[in-house]
């Protein structure tokens, strides 16, 4: 505890009286300083004894002194130490009455007491109480560590709760809750999570203080502090201290220390995180290749069940932060539900593979659909805006190549659609049209009905709508004629000019198939020419 007035006064050597303000002797005193100036305010930071001989002070004037001592309580000092014998035999009772009134303590220093004593032992007091804050410090970091070492995060957690005399609670870099001491903190760390989320936004190393003000949507309960985690540029994770008042020194070297010690926990190694992703991406190609069985003898216990259970193989193409955000979220999610998962990059693309059903492949999709929702809401996007995800159907080890070509299938419908997101099973769904709706198939499809167009221009007949209609009734001459309200020979003359200005021939399947898909890609770029 630092010097308070209280401890001045029953200090034996200095013999000090109290003459005002005996309520607030428990003031903690941060400093003495001695004045002989009529308004020493300018010179005071607030927590001061401001000791006097009243040289320059009418202190038997009532008027004078009620403005005086107003001013030092207004500039925050702690107390007013008024040596008698020198100047005034006693205390003038004027301002005795003015410190009454303000209830600021104000305490009789004797002649044979020397101002130098008063700060001497004020000075020792602080130096005896940070001495005992850095001892203490030091033992919470010996405790810290020796939790850390023993029960890993939670009993680190654990340590610093008691410490601090409040709450402690660990986030990951998604800004999940991942551990709290005591347990009934989870509530509470929960209900912060939005401010650890703008805490993560900002470069690391950050900080934030969340008030105990109900104005800030804290119900008044604690103050609360959030420090980010990690070495990086972004932030691997977020601690979170929860406490009745502001922090002390001891306990903010426990805080620092938790910091160091979380961050130590938190943050792989970038040599170990490089060689994880080398592995990855052997134990892949393994996979890719055929050879299940030399993919789990390299794997090992690193990615657990997670080569023989079904999963899910997931292609990313994403630019900017969007590339670390899906890899974060897809650890985040692992490290929550205790799944393992495989993250590799290949090229400008990322590989993840999952367990089927599980919370990776979830969070994932969730995920995808934020950054879909928030690009649609933009105005202009940027490539580094852009993230486009393809999701393979459950597969096996044995079908890991086959996986991959599904993703790389469903990666593809995803942007010829638009989408952000697109799973091979909703491929085969819904029409092959909007497949088409890319730009080397519409400029095929524009070169191959170029001539029935300007045919149709001159207005020398209708033969692409004439072609339509026939070929939506599979050749049927009298189905197509009656479709277009003319005689059957007259159709019959204008496929023979489709033909003829095509240069092939429309018993061909093929060219069939061709005309139609083309017909179908115009449409879809051009509604009007449907009609």
């Amino acid at each position: 505890m630092p010097p308070t007035l209280a401890s001045l006064v029953h200090h034996s050597t200095l013999k000090l009286t109290v003459r005002a303000g005996k309520e607030r002797l428990d003031t903690p005193v941060r400093w003495v300083h001695a004045s002989e100036l009529a308004d020493p305010v300018p010179y005071m930071e607030g927590g001061e004894l401001l000791l006097i001989t009243a040289l320059k002070l009418d202190a038997e004037d009532a008027d004078a002194m009620r403005r005086y001592v107003k001013r030092l309580v207004g500039a925050g000092v702690a107390g007013l130490g008024f040596a008698v014998g020198v100047h005034y035999e006693k205390i003038p009772g004027a301002l005795v009455e003015a410190a009454v009134e303000e209830g600021l303590p104000l305490l009789e220093v004797p002649r044979r007491t020397p101002f130098l004593a008063i700060s001497k032992a004020v000075s020792a007091a602080i130096a005896a109480d940070q001495y005992r804050a850095v001892t203490a410090g030091f033992a919470a970091q010996r405790e810290l560590t020796r939790q850390a070492l023993s029960d890993g995060p939670e009993g680190l957690l654990s340590a610093l709760a008691s410490q601090v005399d409040g709450w402690a609670a660990l986030y990951d870099a998604s800004g999940a809750v991942v551990a709290t001491a005591p347990e009934w903190a989870g509530r509470r760390a929960a209900r912060i999570t939005a401010d650890v989320e703008r805490l993560r936004d900002r470069p690391a190393p950050a900080s934030s203080v969340v008030g105990g003000d109900p104005a800030d949507g804290t119900d008044g309960e604690d103050r609360v502090e959030l420090h980010s985690l990690g070495t990086g540029r972004r932030a691997r994770g977020a601690l979170a201290v929860g406490t009745a008042s502001a922090l002390g020194t001891a306990e903010r070297y426990a805080v620092h220390s938790a910091i160091a010690l979380l961050t130590l926990v938190t943050e792989r190694s970038r040599s170990l995180y490089s060689a994880e992703q080398r592995i990855g991406a052997a134990v892949l190609r393994m996979l890719l290749a055929g050879q299940s069985d030399h993919a789990r003898g390299v794997a090992g216990d690193l990615y657990g069940g997670l080569l023989d259970a079904p999963y899910r193989m997931m292609l990313a193409d994403a630019g900017g932060d969007l590339v670390g955000g899906f890899v974060e979220v897809a650890e985040a999610a692992a490290a929550r539900s205790g799944e393992a998962v495989l993250v590799v990059p290949d090229g400008e693309r990322l590989v993840v593979l999952a367990a089927d059903g599980g919370a990776v492949v979830a969070a994932c999709t969730r995920y995808a659909e934020t950054v879909g929702i928030a690009r649609s809401g933009s105005e202009q996007g940027t490539d580094e805006d852009e993230l486009v995800v393809g999701v393979s159907a459950p597969a096996g080890p044995v079908a890991a190549g086959a996986a991959y070509k599904q993703a790389e299938q469903a990666l593809s419908v995803a942007r010829r659609r638009g989408r952000v997101l697109v799973e091979h099973e909703d491929v085969a769904t819904g029409s092959v049209v909007p497949l088409l709706a890319d730009d080397a198939v519409r400029a095929f499809a524009d070169g191959l009905l170029r001539a029935l167009h300007e045919h149709d221009a001159t207005g020398r007949g209708d033969l692409v709508a004439s072609l339509r209609a026939w070929l939506s009734r599979h050749g049927q001459w009298d189905a197509a004629a009656a479709d277009l309200g003319v005689h059957r020979h007259t159709l019959r003359y204008r496929m023979r000019r489709v033909e003829e200005i095509l240069g092939r021939s429309l018993d061909d399947p093929d060219v069939r198939m061709e005309l139609w898909l083309a017909l179908k890609a115009t449409a879809a770029a051009s509604p009007s020419r449907e009609q």
